[in-house]
């Protein structure tokens, strides 16, 4: 028989108190619902993401554009493909009317998937062309891969 203090009895006590938690079983359904969550909304973030990419590079090349036609209005002509867009931020030798940087970044920006941006001057597609080959860095493709050029 268990000992008593002033009349109390001392032993098993009859209501424990109970911790207050989470049990393996919820947190095992909380984490199937944000799977199935992600499942569902993920890939649709993805294919934002990539549209999203190609549309950056899109603005890009229409600010080099820009660029390039400030340098033609200054030069009476626009770069060479040998002197390339690096002719936006420092005088290609020889061009005396040279009024630039006509970028306002010191450097010359990568595509959006952290490619160089290929340039041509003179080209088949009007007096020059900028163009980007997408995430793979190869001609042709669809989807986030497919190209992106100035005369589109």
């Amino acid at each position: 028989m268990a000992s008593t203090t002033n009349g109390k009895r001392l032993g098993v006590m009859r209501n424990p108190v109970r911790l207050k938690g989470f049990t393996l079983i919820e947190l095992l359904v909380v984490l199937v619902i944000l799977g199935l969550l992600a499942s569902l909304v993920g890939p649709r973030i993805m294919n934002h993401l990539g549209k999203s990419k190609t549309k950056t590079t899109v603005l890009q090349i229409e600010e080099l554009s820009s660029a390039l036609d400030l340098f033609q209005l200054d030069t009476g002509r626009y770069p060479t493909t040998e002197e390339g867009l690096a002719s936006l931020l420092k005088a290609p030798s020889g061009v005396d009317t040279w009024n630039g940087p006509y970028l306002k970044k010191a450097q010359i920006r990568k595509d959006a998937w952290g490619h160089d941006y290929h340039y041509k001057s003179p080209s088949e597609h009007g007096d020059y062309e900028i163009y980007s080959y997408g995430s793979d860095n190869a001609e042709g493709g669809d989807g986030e891969a497919r190209d992106v050029y100035s005369w589109e």
